[in-house]
């Protein structure tokens, strides 16, 4: 029998990496479904696909807004339960007729139970918050014994909400339609997190290019809590596989205490 104390064992996670069919829910439901079988048969429990996965990074929500449990939550459930993984992507979801839609990240376990997050910080550069609400409260989900911090996209240039969930996660998962102009401060920030809060950061991106004329240069990374790039990708459609190990947090953080050096 193993020890109380002993540490869970390491979790699989896949990052997906994809194109997305403008405002097609369809079509890419139907790309995505081989790619989350792959990463199932590649031993992952936990696989996280971009923000938008299902619709890309629109702000026409009279097209791409859904219910709760409207035809992308549907989807996930029937991926989980399927391949018997996490699965975990951003859908536009819209609660109450007549009001804004959330930029919520979708978790659904195996047995196709979902917990949400709803995305913070709405991106004004892009005027995202003027078609969708914000989040109001942080959310922390345990899978498999990792306990993981949910962010979106932008959130991710927010480090006091990172800070803030540091204590009580080992990992954050950041998906993300991060265009690539930018590209360099989505690495840059994605490293910073890992860092300064001594824990694991799954950032998803996406490729391609929109009618918009947005052009997403992936850039997907996983990066250990001392800041090591576990794996990473650059402009094209991959999926990377990395193990997020709570054993290895906690003796980082035990060796280092830069959590309790922290004031304010």
């Amino acid at each position: 029998m193993a020890a109380a104390s002993e540490a869970p064992p390491p979790l699989r996670v896949a990052a997906v990496q994809h194109d997305i069919a403008w405002e097609d829910r369809a079509t890419n439901l139907e790309r995505l479904a081989p790619q989350v079988a792959r990463a199932a048969a590649a031993g992952a429990r936990l696989v996280v696909l971009t923000e938008m996965f299902a619709t890309g990074f629109s702000m026409r929500t009279e097209v791409t807004a859904e219910p709760p449990d409207g035809p992308s939550a549907r989807w996930l459930a029937e991926q989980a339960t399927t391949h018997d993984v996490w699965i975990a992507g951003s859908v536009a979801e819209r609660r109450a007729e007549g009001a804004k839609p959330f930029n919520t990240l979708v978790l659904t376990g195996p047995d196709g139970a979902q917990q949400r997050y709803d995305k913070l910080h709405p991106f004004t550069y892009s005027g995202e918050g003027e078609h969708f609400a914000a989040g109001d409260r942080l959310v922390t989900v345990e899978v498999e014994g990792v306990r993981l911090g949910l962010f979106v996209c932008f959130d991710l240039r927010f480090a006091d909400e990172f800070w803030a969930l540091a204590p009580d996660v080992d990992a954050y998962l950041v998906p993300a339609n991060w265009p690539a102009p930018r590209r360099r401060h989505w690495t840059t920030l994605l490293d910073a997190r890992a860092v300064e809060n001594l824990a694991y950061v799954v950032g998803v991106n996406r490729v391609g290019d929109t009618p918009t004329r947005l052009s997403y240069a992936g850039d997907s990374r996983i990066v250990g809590p001392l800041g090591e790039v576990l794996a990473s990708a650059e402009h094209a459609e991959t999926l990377l596989l990395a193990e997020l190990d709570p054993g290895v947090v906690a003796a980082a953080r035990a060796r280092f205490g830069f959590l309790e050096d922290r004031r304010g």
